[in-house]
């Protein structure tokens, strides 16, 4: 029942569309392999669909581009584990925060760069290990929105500040990523 009251609420606010009732020109599901038929069939990385942990508004992929071509070099996230900084992604430029390895790799966010400013146009999003251990049913989205910065973060000069938009992951995403190799 709390599932289906879930699945209401999201189509009601337009953000996805669950069609229940069965069409008559429907054609039935193939069916599945046995267990034989697919005995000696090997699955590789490039057949499975990942499930993404991160993605980026337009809106804060456009911020990113100024950031980068401001700074001069590649850009990277830390979402912080709350405290003074009030759980904010933090931005800094690559380098200047040291990951270690207590910080999980959640993703890597596309902003579509210019190539002759940044030829892979990627930010890479990490997280403590003890942070992901709250968030791992999550799925994070980083917006901009205007205010203040937070901490050491680069877009404080910008009027602009990052902030996180999140949603659980769907039973099927979790399931995926429970089948996926780690990264």
């Amino acid at each position: 029942m709390v599932v289906e009251q879930r699945l209401r609420a999201r189509n009601e606010a337009g953000t996805e569309r669950v069609e229940t009732s069965v069409r008559p020109d429907a054609r039935p599901a193939a069916a599945r392999p046995t267990a034989a038929e697919t005995k000696d069939v090997t699955m590789t990385d490039d057949d499975i669909e990942r499930v993404e942990r991160v993605a980026v508004t337009p809106e804060a992929a456009d911020v990113l581009r100024g950031l980068r071509a401001s700074h001069g070099k590649p850009l990277m996230f830390h979402q912080s584990g709350g405290c003074c900084d009030g759980s904010a992604p933090m931005c800094f430029t690559q380098g200047f925060y040291l990951v270690g390895p207590t910080d999980v790799h959640l993703g890597d966010l596309d902003i579509g760069a210019d190539p002759d400013v940044d030829p892979d146009g990627i930010v890479p999003v990490h997280i403590s290990r003890e942070q992901f251990a709250y968030w791992s049913h999550t799925h994070i989205t980083i917006d901009v929105v205007p205010g203040r910065g937070a901490g050491f973060s680069i877009e404080g000069p910008t009027g602009k500040r990052f902030i996180i938009r999140s949603r659980i992951f769907t039973e099927e995403e979790t399931a995926r990523l429970a089948a996926e190799p780690a990264r």
